[in-house]
């Protein structure tokens, strides 16, 4: 397995996969958030694949949000923009891309990795996937994420994940707050039911689900420039000591 992560790609059947992996829970590093974006981008061009679904590797956590090391490292507000914005340019390609997109969560997901699954069109999920937004708790906040995830399960709801940065909240509250579609007990009935939507889709009209895609993200016209301004909020506040000294005492402890 890559050592650095990788992001693998398949079409068939007019199903375009896109399944991204990293050991370390499937964090999402810097390169792998713009390679992540680019590949979402470029599947969504294919004329080959009618419907994407977008997982990621293994039957362990779904993400596990920033790399820490990544955070670490910042240390100009220049930086820090540029690391955020990798969230922001994922989320505005889930958004822009033209394919309605299926989301698999099999385990627990957190930060960024919350707001890919609220970026989903459909996103079906394990029991097992808790989600928690814990950048408040970084002394960050969930700034990039928090127009899909509001988008997703409303003000209250994503005031609930907001403030409470520790606390982790279940599939089935996800489920019951409109984040994920449906909620299944195994892993392979989640793969059953991911792969049996994203077959019934294939069959369906390409131009029919574009134009219902465009009617479901109708009021995100502006999230190019909102987004950025999110990643600007985010870059600024990863320099300040609280959040270093968080980010030290986490991985000693």
């Amino acid at each position: 397995m890559a050592e650095n992560g990788e992001i693998t790609t398949n079409i068939k059947n007019n199903i375009g996969t896109i399944e991204f992996y990293h050991p370390k829970g499937n964090s999402l590093p810097g390169k792998m958030l713009r390679d992540l974006a680019e590949t979402i981008t470029e599947m969504g061009k294919s004329p080959k694949a009618h419907v994407l679904v977008l997982k990621s590797r293994g039957d362990g956590a779904f993400c596990a949000g920033a790399s820490f090391d990544e955070l670490m490292a910042i240390d100009n507000f220049d930086e820090g923009k540029h690391f955020f914005m990798g969230f922001a340019l994922v989320l505005n390609a889930m958004r822009k891309c033209p394919k309605l997109i299926i989301v698999r969560i099999q385990g627990k997901t957190v930060g960024g990795g919350v707001g890919i699954a609220s970026a989903g069109d459909y996103t079906l999920a394990h029991e097992s996937a808790a989600i928690k937004l814990s950048e408040l708790a970084l002394g960050i906040g969930p700034f990039v994420v928090g127009p899909a995830v509001e988008r997703k399960v409303g003000t209250s709801a994503f005031s609930t994940l907001s403030v409470d940065a520790s606390g982790w909240n279940s599939a089935h509250w996800a489920r019951e707050n409109g984040l994920f579609s449906k909620v299944w007990d195994s892993h392979d009935r989640l793969d059953e039911e991911v792969d049996s939507l994203a077959n019934q889709l294939a069959d369906y009209s390409p131009q029919a689900m574009e134009e219902l895609k465009k009617m479901l993200w109708q009021g995100t016209e502006n999230w190019d420039t909102l987004l950025e301004e999110r990643a600007e909020i985010s870059g600024r506040l990863v320099l300040s000591d609280y959040t270093k000294e968080f980010i030290e005492a986490f991985k000693s402890s």
